[in-house]
């Protein structure tokens, strides 16, 4: 497979605060690629770095080996990199179809459908409908994104990651404050919605990383300290040392 994403001697400082520290990454083409680390590794923030919220204070980010640090986020989105986030974001005063429509819409380079031709109106609804089916969200299409349960928004969100047609999907705790059903239904639709694009996943919960990733790179203080298949993460003695230690969850 070839490498879609590379992060090369990426730095990020606060001040006098370094919190990414000269951090490599590679991500190969259409791989699910787990990110684990203690809280205040620098996960979030390195999410936010590949996507454009934030830039680097050194190094390099590169998608199909063109460069995307720097840009607005915005760029980098439409350079085909999608994220949701840790915290649920969301519109909860629209109906689960108009937020769906919202991200389709960005597909096309639209912002606000009155300014949209009937006919690519048609299409965007044609395929929030699709997408709709695909994160399992008919049903509630018409109910206010607010009224959902916690997994449907998390669904939601997912849907709303693949909304402007991106290929490389970034979820940020996707399973977060899930009972262990949530997170099984939250798993089986991260693998169905991703087949074909390459997913990048932060999580917490062993179980669902180890279930779902191809490969896993460990984040500690700012630095990848390893990156392998799932079974050498697991026997890794420095990964258990930093972070998995005797409490880690074997595989659901």
């Amino acid at each position: 497979m070839s490498v879609v994403l590379e992060v090369r001697n990426v730095v990020k400082t606060f001040g006098e605060s370094k919190i990414i520290r000269g951090l490599n990454l590679s991500v190969k083409e259409g791989e699910r690629h787990a990110i684990i680390g203690p809280n205040g590794a620098g996960k979030s923030t390195m999410f936010n770095l590949i996507s454009g919220y934030l830039s680097p204070t050194s190094g390099e980010i590169l998608l199909r080996g063109r460069r995307i640090d720097g840009l607005p986020r915005h760029m980098v989105n439409r350079a085909g990199i999608s994220r949701s986030f840790q915290i649920t974001t969301i519109f909860p005063a629209l109906s689960v179809f108009e937020n769906l429509r919202i991200a389709v819409m960005a597909r096309h380079k639209r912002r606000f459908p009155v300014f949209t031709r009937a006919s690519t109106a048609r299409r965007i609804n044609d395929e929030t409908d699709e997408l709709l089916q695909r994160v399992r969200l008919t049903a509630v299409a018409g109910i206010l994104a607010g009224d959902l349960t916690y997994s449907e928004q998390r669904a939601l969100e997912i849907g709303m990651a693949l909304g402007p047609g991106g290929d490389v999907i970034m979820l940020d705790e996707p399973t977060a404050g899930m009972s262990q059903n949530e997170a099984v239904y939250i798993v089986e639709l991260m693998r169905e919605v991703t087949v074909g694009k390459t997913l990048i996943v932060i999580e917490h919960d062993m179980g669902v990383v180890f279930s779902i990733a191809d490969r896993i790179s460990v984040l500690v203080y700012g630095e990848i300290i390893a990156t392998d298949q799932p079974d050498a993460i697991r026997s890794n003695r420095r990964v258990q040392e930093a972070y998995l230690g005797e409490d880690s969850h074997e595989p659901a």
